[in-house]
Protein backbone atom coordinates (compact mmCIF):
# COMPACT_ATOMS: atom_id res chain seq x y z
CA UNK A 1 0.00 0.00 0.00
CA UNK A 2 1.82 3.26 -0.88
CA UNK A 3 2.40 6.06 1.93
CA UNK A 4 0.80 8.84 -0.10
CA UNK A 5 -1.47 10.25 -2.65
CA UNK A 6 0.86 12.18 -4.00
CA UNK A 7 3.62 10.04 -5.66
CA UNK A 8 6.25 13.50 -6.34
CA UNK A 9 6.20 14.64 -2.09
CA UNK A 10 6.76 10.84 -1.20
CA UNK A 11 10.26 10.90 -3.36
CA UNK A 12 10.84 14.08 -1.84
CA UNK A 13 10.63 12.98 1.78
CA UNK A 14 12.82 9.87 0.66
CA UNK A 15 15.29 12.78 -0.30
CA UNK A 16 14.77 11.26 -3.79
CA UNK A 17 14.72 13.79 -7.18
CA UNK A 18 11.87 14.26 -8.49
CA UNK A 19 11.00 13.84 -12.42
CA UNK A 20 8.23 16.25 -14.69
CA UNK A 21 6.75 16.02 -17.94
CA UNK A 22 4.59 18.52 -19.37
CA UNK A 23 5.36 21.84 -20.88
CA UNK A 24 3.91 25.46 -20.38
CA UNK A 25 1.79 26.44 -23.41
CA UNK A 26 -0.47 23.25 -22.03
CA UNK A 27 -1.35 20.29 -22.51
CA UNK A 28 -3.59 17.74 -24.34
CA UNK A 29 -6.63 17.68 -21.57
CA UNK A 30 -9.07 15.03 -22.67
CA UNK A 31 -10.60 11.57 -21.09
CA UNK A 32 -8.49 9.64 -23.50
CA UNK A 33 -4.94 11.29 -22.83
CA UNK A 34 -5.67 10.76 -19.40
CA UNK A 35 -6.18 7.62 -19.24
CA UNK A 36 -2.51 7.01 -21.51
CA UNK A 37 -0.77 9.78 -19.05
CA UNK A 38 -1.78 7.77 -16.35
CA UNK A 39 1.61 5.22 -17.30
CA UNK A 40 3.64 8.41 -17.64
CA UNK A 41 7.56 7.61 -16.37
CA UNK A 42 7.52 11.34 -14.95
CA UNK A 43 7.06 11.65 -11.56
CA UNK A 44 3.95 14.74 -12.32
CA UNK A 45 2.89 16.21 -15.29
CA UNK A 46 3.16 19.67 -15.21
CA UNK A 47 0.37 21.63 -17.24
CA UNK A 48 0.91 24.95 -18.12
CA UNK A 49 -1.97 27.33 -18.05
CA UNK A 50 -0.15 30.63 -17.59
CA UNK A 51 0.04 30.42 -21.55
CA UNK A 52 -1.90 27.66 -22.31
CA UNK A 53 -6.38 27.41 -22.54
CA UNK A 54 -7.50 27.89 -19.12
CA UNK A 55 -9.63 24.81 -19.33
CA UNK A 56 -11.65 23.04 -16.24
CA UNK A 57 -13.73 20.72 -18.35
CA UNK A 58 -10.75 19.39 -20.29
CA UNK A 59 -8.51 19.40 -17.08
CA UNK A 60 -11.74 17.59 -15.26
CA UNK A 61 -12.25 15.00 -18.27
CA UNK A 62 -8.11 14.54 -17.75
CA UNK A 63 -8.00 13.62 -14.03
CA UNK A 64 -10.77 11.28 -14.64
CA UNK A 65 -9.05 9.62 -17.36
CA UNK A 66 -5.65 9.50 -14.73
CA UNK A 67 -7.99 7.63 -12.41
CA UNK A 68 -9.76 5.16 -14.74
CA UNK A 69 -6.67 4.49 -16.59
CA UNK A 70 -4.26 3.82 -12.98
CA UNK A 71 -2.85 3.01 -11.29
CA UNK A 72 0.23 3.96 -11.72
CA UNK A 73 3.15 0.96 -11.59
CA UNK A 74 4.02 2.46 -8.06
CA UNK A 75 0.28 1.69 -7.13
CA UNK A 76 -0.57 5.58 -6.76
CA UNK A 77 -4.03 6.10 -7.76
CA UNK A 78 -2.62 8.45 -10.30
CA UNK A 79 0.33 10.10 -11.16
CA UNK A 80 0.60 13.80 -9.44
CA UNK A 81 -0.88 17.25 -11.59
CA UNK A 82 0.51 20.39 -11.00
CA UNK A 83 -1.17 23.05 -12.46
CA UNK A 84 1.16 26.68 -13.48
CA UNK A 85 -1.81 29.34 -13.40
CA UNK A 86 -2.32 32.31 -15.31
CA UNK A 87 -2.07 35.09 -12.54
CA UNK A 88 0.57 36.76 -11.75
CA UNK A 89 2.46 37.08 -8.09
CA UNK A 90 2.93 40.34 -8.11
CA UNK A 91 1.26 42.07 -5.38
CA UNK A 92 -1.37 40.57 -2.59
CA UNK A 93 -4.71 42.77 -4.23
CA UNK A 94 -4.03 40.64 -7.62
CA UNK A 95 -3.95 37.17 -5.68
CA UNK A 96 -6.83 38.31 -3.47
CA UNK A 97 -8.71 39.08 -7.10
CA UNK A 98 -7.28 36.13 -8.04
CA UNK A 99 -8.00 33.85 -5.99
CA UNK A 100 -10.84 31.72 -7.97
CA UNK A 101 -8.61 29.93 -10.03
CA UNK A 102 -6.99 28.46 -7.58
CA UNK A 103 -10.00 27.21 -6.16
CA UNK A 104 -11.03 26.26 -9.81
CA UNK A 105 -8.07 24.06 -10.46
CA UNK A 106 -8.06 22.38 -6.90
CA UNK A 107 -11.49 21.22 -7.30
CA UNK A 108 -10.85 19.83 -10.15
CA UNK A 109 -8.57 17.54 -7.94
CA UNK A 110 -5.28 18.53 -8.62
CA UNK A 111 -2.07 17.61 -6.57
CA UNK A 112 -0.87 21.21 -6.48
CA UNK A 113 -0.30 24.28 -8.23
CA UNK A 114 2.86 26.63 -9.55
CA UNK A 115 2.62 30.58 -9.19
CA UNK A 116 4.31 32.63 -11.88
CA UNK A 117 5.63 36.04 -11.55
CA UNK A 118 6.04 35.42 -7.52
CA UNK A 119 7.49 39.16 -6.74
CA UNK A 120 6.52 40.00 -3.14
CA UNK A 121 6.24 38.39 -0.10
CA UNK A 122 2.90 39.32 0.64
CA UNK A 123 1.24 38.14 -2.97
CA UNK A 124 2.79 34.58 -1.96
CA UNK A 125 1.32 34.44 1.52
CA UNK A 126 -1.66 35.30 -0.20
CA UNK A 127 -1.56 32.49 -2.64
CA UNK A 128 -0.69 29.79 0.13
CA UNK A 129 -3.39 31.20 2.17
CA UNK A 130 -5.52 31.08 -0.99
CA UNK A 131 -4.86 27.35 -1.29
CA UNK A 132 -5.97 26.76 2.49
CA UNK A 133 -9.55 26.02 4.17
CA UNK A 134 -9.95 28.17 7.12
CA UNK A 135 -10.13 24.80 9.41
CA UNK A 136 -6.74 24.28 9.01
CA UNK A 137 -4.31 26.06 11.58
CA UNK A 138 -1.04 25.21 11.05
CA UNK A 139 1.17 28.18 11.35
CA UNK A 140 -1.94 30.35 11.10
CA UNK A 141 -0.51 33.52 13.44
CA UNK A 142 3.18 32.63 12.88
CA UNK A 143 3.70 33.80 9.36
CA UNK A 144 0.42 33.04 7.64
CA UNK A 145 -2.99 34.45 8.42
CA UNK A 146 -5.96 31.94 8.34
CA UNK A 147 -6.76 29.69 4.96
CA UNK A 148 -9.40 31.39 2.52
CA UNK A 149 -10.19 28.32 0.34
CA UNK A 150 -14.27 28.14 0.42
CA UNK A 151 -15.76 24.70 1.28
CA UNK A 152 -17.90 22.94 -2.04
CA UNK A 153 -15.05 21.49 -4.07
CA UNK A 154 -14.55 18.40 -1.47
CA UNK A 155 -16.86 16.20 -3.70
CA UNK A 156 -15.44 17.11 -7.11
CA UNK A 157 -11.61 16.20 -5.68
CA UNK A 158 -11.99 13.78 -3.23
CA UNK A 159 -13.24 11.52 -5.82
CA UNK A 160 -10.15 12.11 -8.01
CA UNK A 161 -8.06 11.25 -5.16
CA UNK A 162 -9.89 8.15 -3.59
CA UNK A 163 -10.35 9.47 0.04
CA UNK A 164 -14.27 11.11 1.50
CA UNK A 165 -14.56 14.72 1.67
CA UNK A 166 -13.82 15.22 5.12
CA UNK A 167 -10.43 13.46 4.45
CA UNK A 168 -9.76 15.36 1.65
CA UNK A 169 -10.69 18.85 3.98
CA UNK A 170 -7.83 17.61 6.29
CA UNK A 171 -5.19 16.41 3.87
CA UNK A 172 -5.78 19.30 0.77
CA UNK A 173 -2.83 21.16 2.83
CA UNK A 174 0.74 22.75 1.82
CA UNK A 175 3.76 20.43 2.21
CA UNK A 176 5.84 20.15 3.98
CA UNK A 177 4.03 23.02 6.59
CA UNK A 178 1.77 20.45 6.86
CA UNK A 179 3.59 16.78 7.15
CA UNK A 180 0.57 15.16 6.58
CA UNK A 181 -0.25 17.69 3.91
CA UNK A 182 -0.72 17.10 -0.08
CA UNK A 183 -0.71 19.90 -1.42
CA UNK A 184 2.91 20.80 -3.59
CA UNK A 185 2.52 24.27 -3.63
CA UNK A 186 5.40 25.98 -5.90
CA UNK A 187 6.80 29.51 -6.98
CA UNK A 188 8.70 31.14 -9.97
CA UNK A 189 11.24 34.05 -9.23
CA UNK A 190 11.80 35.44 -12.58
CA UNK A 191 11.83 39.23 -12.57
CA UNK A 192 14.14 41.74 -10.93
CA UNK A 193 11.75 42.05 -8.75
CA UNK A 194 11.38 38.77 -7.33
CA UNK A 195 14.77 38.24 -7.12
CA UNK A 196 15.29 41.42 -4.66
CA UNK A 197 13.06 40.03 -2.41
CA UNK A 198 13.56 36.67 -2.83
CA UNK A 199 14.56 35.83 0.51
CA UNK A 200 11.64 37.14 2.34
CA UNK A 201 9.34 35.54 -0.12
CA UNK A 202 11.00 32.03 0.07
CA UNK A 203 10.51 32.09 3.91
CA UNK A 204 6.96 32.21 3.69
CA UNK A 205 5.43 28.93 5.20
CA UNK A 206 3.84 26.33 2.69
CA UNK A 207 6.40 26.77 0.14
CA UNK A 208 6.98 22.88 -1.57
CA UNK A 209 9.32 24.10 -4.67
CA UNK A 210 10.69 27.03 -6.60
CA UNK A 211 12.40 27.80 -9.53
CA UNK A 212 14.32 30.70 -11.40
CA UNK A 213 12.29 31.20 -14.49
CA UNK A 214 15.37 31.92 -16.92
CA UNK A 215 13.68 33.05 -19.81
CA UNK A 216 11.04 35.84 -18.17
CA UNK A 217 14.71 37.03 -15.97
CA UNK A 218 16.41 37.29 -19.28
CA UNK A 219 13.63 39.85 -20.46
CA UNK A 220 13.36 41.58 -16.86
CA UNK A 221 16.81 42.04 -16.79
CA UNK A 222 17.33 43.28 -20.47
CA UNK A 223 19.09 40.40 -21.65
CA UNK A 224 18.73 38.58 -24.97
CA UNK A 225 18.91 34.95 -24.16
CA UNK A 226 21.35 32.99 -26.00
CA UNK A 227 21.82 29.46 -25.54
CA UNK A 228 25.14 29.57 -26.92
CA UNK A 229 26.63 32.19 -24.95
CA UNK A 230 27.97 32.11 -21.41
CA UNK A 231 25.20 32.78 -18.53
CA UNK A 232 25.67 37.18 -17.59
CA UNK A 233 26.82 37.56 -14.74
CA UNK A 234 23.54 39.00 -13.21
CA UNK A 235 21.40 35.60 -14.12
CA UNK A 236 24.61 33.38 -12.30
CA UNK A 237 23.96 35.55 -9.17
CA UNK A 238 20.07 35.15 -9.02
CA UNK A 239 20.32 31.87 -9.55
CA UNK A 240 22.64 31.84 -6.57
CA UNK A 241 20.60 33.78 -4.59
CA UNK A 242 17.35 31.78 -5.59
CA UNK A 243 19.32 28.26 -4.78
CA UNK A 244 20.55 28.99 -1.21
CA UNK A 245 16.85 30.75 -0.03
CA UNK A 246 15.50 27.42 -0.92
CA UNK A 247 18.29 25.51 0.79
CA UNK A 248 17.92 27.68 3.89
CA UNK A 249 14.00 27.49 4.02
CA UNK A 250 13.94 23.66 3.47
CA UNK A 251 12.24 24.36 0.04
CA UNK A 252 13.05 22.35 -3.35
CA UNK A 253 14.59 23.86 -5.91
CA UNK A 254 13.47 23.27 -9.68
CA UNK A 255 15.99 23.63 -12.98
CA UNK A 256 16.20 22.21 -16.33
CA UNK A 257 18.91 19.29 -16.42
CA UNK A 258 19.97 16.81 -19.62
CA UNK A 259 21.42 13.18 -19.23
CA UNK A 260 25.19 14.96 -19.33
CA UNK A 261 24.60 16.78 -16.13
CA UNK A 262 22.04 15.45 -14.39
CA UNK A 263 24.58 13.51 -11.79
CA UNK A 264 26.25 17.15 -11.04
CA UNK A 265 22.47 18.52 -10.67
CA UNK A 266 22.17 16.38 -8.20
CA UNK A 267 24.92 16.54 -6.00
CA UNK A 268 24.49 20.09 -6.27
CA UNK A 269 21.47 19.67 -4.18
CA UNK A 270 18.39 20.48 -7.18
CA UNK A 271 15.35 18.32 -6.32
CA UNK A 272 12.85 18.64 -9.34
CA UNK A 273 14.28 17.93 -12.90
CA UNK A 274 12.50 19.77 -15.30
CA UNK A 275 13.22 19.05 -19.39
CA UNK A 276 10.76 16.90 -20.02
CA UNK A 277 13.04 13.94 -21.18
CA UNK A 278 12.35 10.42 -19.81
CA UNK A 279 16.31 9.26 -20.81
CA UNK A 280 17.38 12.50 -18.10
CA UNK A 281 15.19 10.92 -15.57
CA UNK A 282 16.47 7.32 -16.31
CA UNK A 283 20.41 8.28 -15.77
CA UNK A 284 18.92 9.88 -12.45
CA UNK A 285 17.02 7.55 -11.06
CA UNK A 286 19.78 4.86 -11.08
CA UNK A 287 22.23 7.76 -9.84
CA UNK A 288 19.95 8.11 -6.89
CA UNK A 289 19.19 4.07 -6.69
CA UNK A 290 15.60 5.01 -6.34
CA UNK A 291 13.57 1.91 -5.49
CA UNK A 292 9.83 3.36 -6.20
CA UNK A 293 8.80 1.93 -9.38
CA UNK A 294 7.80 4.24 -12.54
Amino acid sequence: MVARINRAIELLEQNQPIYYDGGHTGHTLTYDQGKIDALTWADYINIGMEHGSFNMFGLDQYLKGLVDGGPTKSDHRTPAVIIETPVEGISENIIRFNAWQFRQVLARGVHGILLCQAETPDAVRAFIESCRYPINKTSVNYGLGQGTRGTGGQPSASVIWGINDKEYTNRAEPWPLNPEGELLLGIKIESVRSVVNVEQTLSVPGIGFAEMGPGDLHMSYGIERNPEKPLDPRIIEARERVFEACKKNNVAFLETASPEDVKSKIDEGVKIIAGQRSDTAEVGRKYTKRLMPV
